[in-house]
């Protein structure tokens, strides 16, 4: 079979390397003679790896002595429950800015458990991020709740909201570790793993100290992040496996540059499709604010609106070139490319071209 080019948007593609060294590692980790997958989770051995990925985090991130790292169970969708779970007891109430489809699902679930501030007007677009002037933001509230990058619509934010001293709290599964980020600016970061630095199963959770021990009598102690803390995230069999993935994705990232070698990745291989899209004369459309366009999930459509039949083509001609899973999300249709760290730029390179030959050989 010829190299396949993934642009999944989740589970996602990993480095090569790392499958290498995974290959490697499978059946003796840490010269136990045993896998990974059959060592006790209490073992000095997973012990001590749990340690290492915790330091990496720090390491990469700049992570502050006050906050806590913690791996759990339940990847992004148990956060949307674990988050008002631990911080909506200070006033039953919590802000939500809804900018695409993941944080309108982080807020649906918060509903269950407390009151829910809508920031933003409802919309059944999700297009660009309004300016902070026209939020409407509650100083009673909890906490405020952002996703930093909306994997369906291809919306990421391109500043740290000020929310007055109220917790930021925020959803960041695709597009973490892709820049710096300053820590401190937010109480609380999580990310499902399975898009930006490993696969599913495992969130990481990052969470200021002072934050703690205000979960609500009803939660359940597998998402209770001072429960977890307190075990050191062994509370009980944790995602070994993805937990120790996501470790070695993220020394792979340590090893290319860390953030700053991913960060201008980004940047180079997102301007290289972006570029194609403007400059196919309408041909191709990108439906998000340019001051606001992911560089993880790039959404677009072929003619405005779409053209389903010549978008169709367009699939069904990158799927014999090896391009694969460039559909777009069931929600919003059209084509979407994931171009998250583990794609490489020539990886990129090879979808613009395909994209400037269909364009060639279908625009008018």
């Amino acid at each position: 079979m010829s190299k396949v080019f993934n642009f999944g948007a989740g589970p996602a593609k990993l480095p090569e390397e790392v499958y290498e060294i995974i290959k490697n590692e499978l059946t003796n980790f840490e010269n136990s003679g045993i896998s990974l997958l059959e060592t006790s989770h209490r073992s000095s051995t997973y012990m001590k790896l749990n340690v290492e990925i915790q330091d990496v985090v720090r390491n990469l991130l700049d992570v502050p002595d006050n906050y806590k790292v913690l791996f759990l169970a339940g990847g992004g969708l148990g956060q949307f429950a674990a988050v008002p779970l631990n911080l909506i007891s200070r006033t039953g109430t919590a802000d939500y800015v809804v900018t695409g489809a993941w944080s309108a699902k982080a807020a649906k679930e918060a509903k269950k458990y407390g009151k829910v501030n809508l920031v933003l007007p409802p919309t059944d677009k999700y297009e660009d991020i309004p300016d902070q002037t026209k939020w409407n933001l509650d100083p009673n509230a909890s906490y405020v709740h952002i996703c930093t990058n909306e994997t369906i619509h291809g919306v990421e934010f391109d500043f740290i909201p000020d929310t007055k001293g109220v917790p930021l709290i925020a959803d960041m599964s695709s597009n973490i570790m892709s820049k710096k980020v300053d820590v401190s600016k937010f109480g609380v970061i999580y990310a499902g793993a399975q898009k930006n630095i490993g696969t599913s199963g495992v969130a990481l959770v990052i969470v200021r100290e002072d934050l703690l021990n205000q979960a609500l009598p009803t939660c359940p102690s597998l998402l209770d992040w001072t429960a977890n803390y307190k075990q050191n995230s062994i509370l009980n069999t944790p995602p070994m496996f993805a937990i120790y993935i996501m470790g070695r994705v993220l020394q792979w990232i340590q090893r290319n540059g860390g953030l700053e070698g991913m960060s201008q990745l980004a940047t180079k291989k997102a301007s290289l499709i972006y570029n194609t899209i403007e400059q196919s004369n309408g041909f191709y459309y990108a439906p998000v604010a340019k001051n606001v366009r992911s560089k993880m999930n790039v959404p677009f459509r072929i003619g405005c609106p779409g053209d389903d039949a010549l978008e169709k083509e367009f699939l069904k001609g990158a799927e014999t070139l090896g391009l694969i899973q460039l559909k777009g999300h069931r929600d919003v249709g059209g084509i979407r490319a994931s171009i998250y760290n583990a794609v490489t730029l020539e990886e990129v390179q090879a979808l613009v071209q395909y994209m400037e030959e269909f364009y060639k050989k279908h625009s008018k």
